[in-house]
């Protein structure tokens, strides 16, 4: 690992920033600690290991040994501890610590199955030796002022976003690790998002779902088994599915810079004759853009319905987004950054994009024993919708439309308005038998069968020239299906400190799609695939609050459509492999939280862009047979007063492809020029990348602890003001690591005000106010370039993604 790529100045600053903290909460250290220990059983007194034990208001987290028995450290005075365990209801203590003292705790068992048993099959928790965070409701709502999801996880570490429109509305993406979205497996209580031939996620189809997300997971690395496309360095899970006890009605306005206005309304009936709640979502949001014309018009709906007794449970999700935008994705030209950063080469008044996309979710879980649950759900999404686009000077050949002949003169051109339409249909279902043995041996059993329908299709609505067109002429039809079916059996087994799993996944694909053959015409093809995809670690605690973990994982997958659309058999390229090692250290005390984790990710076959022209004329992705991604993660939460809080992360990596060739388009010979390259870094993979979080609560009126976590003693007031800090180092835009073909590192800061208020009625009222970019960086966090040789010399044609300047959002949260 080259040191040059990590020891930028603020990679330094930050490296001084956790050795300062870190010595400055050691000094606080206090003689005045006693120690909390007890056992956390089950109702037939048996012992619950791995129950997690966490001190409200403070970092510190401790979960029980084998024996179920805990230890807490912590200072004289009042506190609050949380108990839970999955399957069993969740139990809050307040207790006075002035001496030593021994506290035993019994939960109960939950007589609804919760999500957190649902979904277990697909996520990480604190004694898993895999890479995640994790964000809970509260973390998402206080950025949660209409921005896209993506921008919600930007301060978790290794994390890259960017936007077309350069406000974070619209069409917005997001790297973990360097790893691009079509890599990144993302799933929605459990079931597959990713689109089933492009792997892609467009969030644009989701406006404001974090407004009904109830917690975040994100995994780097290949992370557990899961469902839907293979998760090639990192995943996402979203669960939102939660029983709500209690009817509320909840209203969100904000504002913004751009025209920026987001409206939402939430609904819930609460329980209703002890079996029955429902819950309504409705949203709308519109943003012009920074760019110029780049405007999101976005509406959303979810709704939820449960049907719960002792044993089952039964829910149904239903949700639609529906966006309508203009487009940037064409990027601006290097000269516009310097005279206009919000140019659009866009002008055409309806070059839109428009989609709509409903999802249908059924899940049944059923308590087969005490420690046996069943999972199983079905779904169903419904897409369609178009982009329009006006094109000059298209040849008529390539619209399936003959020349015009108008007296003596043949016209071979036409300027004209294509819709390109995409109409899919994706369901199947997912399962899982999980059997729990109080924690200490856990085994899942699970899976999941899809199919995927899309018809890809062009059509003309008007024409300078219209040859022999019809209305709606249509120029190309490209109908795909492809079905994934995958099963996984993981086993996770406690003895002592020491707890070990192994996860073994196998998965099937097969797609159809009209491809090229060997002669180069068109026709139907099928390819299969299956891969096995195991995975093994061990987490081991040094004490009570520290843990050291290291896990060996092997992911595969599928090249995506174009890779098979645009190739022959004979180009056609191979699948991909990935080999991830993840060490790691987690610390948790009472003002301070810490984690370092070191990975290694060896590729074979990694699918990159070099430039090279395959045999039908297309520029598609090529294997090359090793490169890496390898680095070390650090993260550091402290509390040095108790009114502030410092949460800081660095990631300090280096991206190599081992031997690179690039192919450049030659303009006077009209062939290629190959370019050989060694250890050469991967596009869009900074050296470094870090965020900072520092919140100071300036009032906060509770004087006591509340008896039960509902209970509200009198009108409380919190006003919190937070300064958060994102670095991400250089990137080159392609393979070759040309500092000419390079993006800047870049420092972006924004402050954020929150105000509560917390009415004696329980009616709760928020306001948010954030600067974003508060010191007006010019940045760009996104680009394109073609490479060609012209007149003897290299030459350079780039799009580029500019991101907003200083600019405001202001939100208003009334809940009651």
């Amino acid at each position: 690992m080259k040191t040059k790529n990590f020891l930028s100045p603020t990679g330094l600053a930050l490296l001084c920033a956790f050795i300062l903290l870190y010595q400055s909460v050691q000094a606080q250290n206090s003689p005045s600690q006693f120690v909390v220990s007890g056992k956390v059983l089950g109702e037939n007194n048996e012992p619950l290991a791995g129950a997690i034990i966490l001190v409200e208001g403070t970092l510190y987290g401790v979960s029980t040994d084998e024996n179920g028995y805990y230890k807490l450290k912590l200072h004289n005075g009042q506190h609050r501890i949380r108990y839970s365990f999955t399957g069993y209801k969740t139990h809050y203590t307040n207790i006075a610590v002035n001496e030593n003292t021994t506290l035993d705790i019994t939960l109960e068992v939950n007589t609804v199955l919760t999500d957190e048993v649902v979904v277990t099959a697909t996520r990480a928790d604190k004694n898993s030796a895999q890479t995640y965070s994790e964000l809970k409701k509260e973390d998402i709502e206080k950025n949660n002022l209409g921005i896209d999801l993506p921008y919600l996880l930007d301060q978790t570490p290794s994390v890259v976003v960017t936007s077309d429109a350069g406000a974070g509305i619209g069409y917005t993406g997001i790297r973990i690790r360097g790893t691009d979205p079509t890599r990144i497996n993302v799933t929605v209580n459990g079931i597959p998002l990713n689109d089933a031939e492009s792997h892609g996620v467009w969030w644009v189809n989701m406006p404001d779902f974090a407004s009904g997300t109830e917690n975040i997971q994100i995994q780097r690395g290949v992370g557990t088994s899961t469902n839907g496309a293979g998760a090639f360095g990192g995943s996402i899970n979203l669960l939102t599915n939660t029983i709500k006890e209690k009817s509320y009605t909840e209203i969100n306005n904000a504002i913004g810079s751009y025209n920026t206005r987001r409206h939402t309304i939430k609904i819930g009936s609460g329980i209703i004759n002890n079996h029955f709640t429902f819950d309504l979502r409705l949203s709308s949001i519109y943003s012009d853009g920074y760019i110029e014309r780049a405007f999101s018009d976005l509406k959303s709906f979810f709704f939820s319905g449960n049907y719960f007794d002792n044993k089952q449970t039964i829910t149904t999700n239903i949700f639609s987004g529906k966006e309508h935008t203009y487009q940037a994705w064409a990027g601006i030209p290097k000269d516009s950054l310097a005279t206009n950063r919000r140019y659009n080469p866009y002008t055409y008044d309806n070059e839109t994009d428009n989609y709509t996309q409903t999802h249908y979710q059924l899940f049944y879980n059923r308590k087969i024993a005490n420690k046996l649950n069943a999972h199983l759900a079905l779904f169903y999404t419904r897409g369609k919708g178009f982009y329009e686009q006006y094109k000059e000077n298209q040849d008529f050949s390539d619209y399936n439309l003959n020349p015009l002949i108008i007296g003596n003169d043949t016209i071979q051109e036409t300027d004209l308005i294509r819709r390109r339409w995409l109409d899919n249909h994706f369901y199947g279902t997912v399962f899982s038998f999980n059997y729990n043995e109080n924690g200490k041996f856990n085994a899942i059993l699970g899976g999941g069968w899809n199919n995927y329908t899309g018809k890809h299709f062009g059509e003309i609505i008007w024409a300078r020239y219209a040859s022999n067109s019809n209305i709606r002429h249509r120029y190309y039809d490209n109908d795909a299906e492809k079905s994934d079916f995958n099963i996984y059996t993981r086993f996770n087994y406690r003895y002592k400190k020491l707890v070990a799993f192994v996860d073994l996944q196998y998965r099937t694909i097969s797609y159809n799609f009209l491809g090229f053959n060997d002669s180069l015409l068109p026709q139907q093809q099928t390819v299969n695939f299956g891969f096995f995809n195991p995975k093994a670690g061990l987490t081991y605690n040094l004490s009570g609050n520290q843990y050291v973990f290291a896990s060996y994982s092997v992911g595969n997958k599928e090249p995506n459509r174009n890779d098979f659309t645009e190739t022959s058999p004979g180009s056609r390229p191979k699948h991909e492999t990935l080999y991830d090692t993840e060490l790691g250290y987690r610390l948790s005390k009472q003002k301070i939280s810490a984690g370092v984790t070191l990975y290694h990710m060896q590729y074979h076959n990694q699918l990159v862009l070099t430039g090279q022209i395959n045999d039908v004329g297309a520029y598609t992705r090529t294997n090359v047979k090793n490169s890496f991604r390898r680095g070390i993660e650090l993260e550091l939460a402290v509390k040095p007063h108790q009114r502030i809080i410092w949460a800081v992360n660095t990631t300090l990596s280096e991206n190599k492809i081992i031997d690179f060739n690039e192919y450049v388009d030659n303009w006077d010979t009209w062939d290629q020029i190959k370019l050989e390259y060694s250890k050469t870094d991967i596009a869009f993979s900074p050296g470094v990348i870090a965020g900072s979080e520092i919140t100071f609560n300036l009032l906060h009126t509770a004087n006591k602890l509340a008896e039960t976590e509902q209970q509200v003693l009198k009108n409380q007031h919190k006003l919190d003001a937070s300064f958060i800090t994102k670095y991400v180092g250089k990137q080159f835009i392609d393979n070759t690591s040309s500092t000419e073909r390079m993006l800047d590192a870049y420092t972006v800061n924004d402050i954020r005000i929150t105000y509560a208020l917390t009415f004696k009625n329980k009616t709760q009222l928020a306001l948010n106010f954030m600067i974003r970019n508060v010191f007006n960086e010019l940045y760009v966090s996104n680009a394109w370039v073609y490479r060609y040789y012209e007149n003897a010399q290299y030459q350079n044609m780039f799009g580029f993604y500019p991101q907003a300047e200083r600019n405001y959002l202001l939100g208003l949260n009334i809940h009651f």
